[in-house]
């Protein structure tokens, strides 16, 4: 367990010390999709689902969940998110959720980047439910990040 940082000597969860890492320009990107019904697909194209704008309420909801990631993710640290990026993309099998975080701190922003794309599918998910209770949430993940001592890395 020596190689998990987030446990002690005993194999117990903690807050990983980062106050001797140097402040750095960090970025995380991460995607997801929410897949629906045809009929859902056809009113996000057209005059909207009955519950408003679901595309900007999940926009605005993913932003949100990036700044509050250390609230609902125990061992998340606190950090300064300077910019937020949330682009959602309706495609014929349903919605693509995509999220960039940035911050000039002492760790990495992907689980900002994660938290913003799950909670953008969770609030799409509440706004098209009248018309869809089937529609899934799939495929969240880190698709790059850059900064820091590990550098770059980008999914294959």
């Amino acid at each position: 367990m020596s190689g998990l940082t987030h446990l002690d000597d005993r194999g117990q969860a903690r807050m990983v010390d980062v106050s001797a890492k140097d402040v750095t320009v960090r970025t995380a990107s991460a995607a997801g999709r929410v897949l629906c019904a045809p009929e859902v697909v056809a009113a996000l194209r057209g005059e909207g689902v009955p519950k408003g704008d679901a595309l900007a309420v999940a926009r605005l909801a993913g932003l949100q969940a990036a700044k509050r990631t250390p609230d609902l993710v125990p061992l998340a640290h606190p950090v300064a998110v300077h910019a937020v990026e949330v682009d959602v993309e309706v495609t014929d099998e349903g919605v693509e959720i995509t999220a960039t975080v940035r911050t000039a701190d002492r760790t990495g922003v992907e689980m900002e980047a994660l938290t913003c794309v799950a909670v953008a599918g969770l609030a799409l998910v509440d706004m098209v439910k009248a018309l869809d209770r089937g529609a899934v949430i799939t495929d969240v993940r880190v698709t790059a990040k850059s900064g820091g001592r590990s550098g770059s890395w980008t999914r294959g």
